[in-house]
């Protein structure tokens, strides 16, 4: 197959906007083999390990450690790179994603050559955390620092071998958080000798949750750091500089966007700025093609705004809910979906956990379990998810079933 037909780089908006990102298009195995090499080169000689979720809330906690350590990389690393990319931008209008696992253009190990810190970044999503450990275990020295953030496995047996495995090599093992755990898991995660503490999910992010529980004289701009990706993380939207954080975040390399926020804070430098702001025009242009694309859905007593497209969920989510919707449901090219809550709508994380999913009250994220071959690809692609989009409203479906069970055992209840 020629390059040029999974260089999402040369597609027009439109056609970007309804396909996965070029790193779809690598099979899991060859993604796996690289990133066993990737988490190898990154632990040698490592005193400590922090695998997390790569978005702001994941990396600032890893940022928060590597202070700790006092491990954060020199920002000069980076500086002429991210510069270079700018010029890119300014003249061809174009770059190189990195984006998340499920949308990911980058498919050069960019990280390979780089600087590394003796607190080692080993980035993961709720879907790779087992095999992130397996690593970890595989190939990190023995009497390492380990730590888990912003990362919640759906059940501890998905990870509970590999989880301990890891442990094996460590000295220690923390764990922050702040998504929905049951209670099951928590006591099995403690139960392990980690130390793990959970914070409240619609009032801290795990930058919070790091920030308290580490043993350090953080100074103050730490505080802010915590507070700006709390704003966005909850999407609480009062502060302006929570988007750049998590544009940042997803459009650069884990290693640059930790070293820029352990050194700068949330004051991001000049060339930062500039290139958030080149990258952001397409983004509008994304997120206009999904809002353009949704349906209005009565489902129970809400109405959700379902959509399908490549775009920053969040935005797309709050067009919707200025429209109307309590729910929203982006369907992404690649598969996952991610459903956004409101005011009169906080259960998405039961929503996602009736589709192989998980999350908070009001963001969660789900992948149906749908796609047996390449064609059920194709016709995802082609239908702008229909199917997905039907299995999820049907999830909806189920809740709204659920709350009306229990007002009626309530009522039950008032009336005995």
């Amino acid at each position: 197959m020629e390059d040029e037909l999974i260089d999402s780089a040369s597609l027009s908006l439109s056609r970007k906007s309804q396909l996965p990102g070029t790193g779809f298009f690598y099979p899991d195995s060859l993604d796996e083999d690289r990133a066993e090499e990737r988490v190898a080169e990154a632990v040698d000689g490592a005193e400590a390990v922090v695998v997390a979720d790569t978005d702001a809330d994941g990396l600032g906690c890893v940022a928060l450690i590597r202070e700790v350590y006092d491990a954060t990389l020199e920002w000069a690393t980076f500086e002429d790179d991210l510069s270079e990319r700018v010029g890119r931008w300014e003249t061809d209008g174009a770059d190189e994603d990195t984006g998340s696992e499920d949308d990911a253009d980058v498919t050069d190990d960019e990280a390979d050559e780089g600087p590394r810190s003796t607190v080692a970044l080993v980035g993961a999503g709720p879907y790779s955390l087992d095999e992130a450990l397996e690593n970890v275990a595989e190939h990190a020295p023995e009497g390492i620092d380990l730590y888990v953030c912003d990362l919640c496995p759906d059940e501890y047996e998905w990870i509970a071998a590999e989880l301990d495995a890891a442990a094996s090599v460590a000295s220690s093992v923390a764990w922050y958080d702040h998504h929905q755990w049951s209670d099951e898991t928590v006591a099995a995660v403690r139960e392990s000798g980690v130390d793990l503490v959970v914070g409240e999910s619609d009032e801290e992010c795990t930058v919070d949750v790091a920030l308290r529980s580490l043993d350090h004289d953080f100074d103050e701009r730490w505080a802010e750091l915590a507070a700006v990706t709390r704003d966005h993380d909850l999407w609480l939207k009062e502060d302006g500089r929570s988007d750049d954080l998590a544009d940042y975040a997803y459009w650069t390399d884990p290693e640059e966007y930790v070293t820029v926020v352990g050194r700068f804070g949330v004051d991001l430098p000049e060339v930062v700025r500039e290139y958030i702001e080149l990258r952001r025009v397409e983004k509008e242009e994304l997120i206009e093609a999904a809002v353009s694309r949704a349906e209005m859905k009565s489902v129970g007593p809400w109405t959700v705004g379902v959509t399908y497209g490549r775009c920053s969920q969040n935005e797309v989510a709050e067009s919707l809910r200025e429209q109307g919707a309590d729910a929203a449901v982006v369907v992404k090219p690649a598969g996952s979906a991610s459903i956004r809550g409101s005011e009169g709508f906080e259960r998405a994380h039961e929503v996602a956990g009736h589709v192989n999913g998980g999350g908070h009250p009001k963001a969660a994220g789900c992948k149906p379990d749908i796609y047996d071959d390449m064609l059920d690809y194709a016709h995802h692609w082609t239908t702008q998810g229909a199917t997905a989009k039907r299995v999820i409203l049907r999830a909806f479906e189920r809740v709204a079933a659920e709350v009306e069970a229990e007002a009626d055992e309530k009522t039950g209840d008032g009336d005995e």
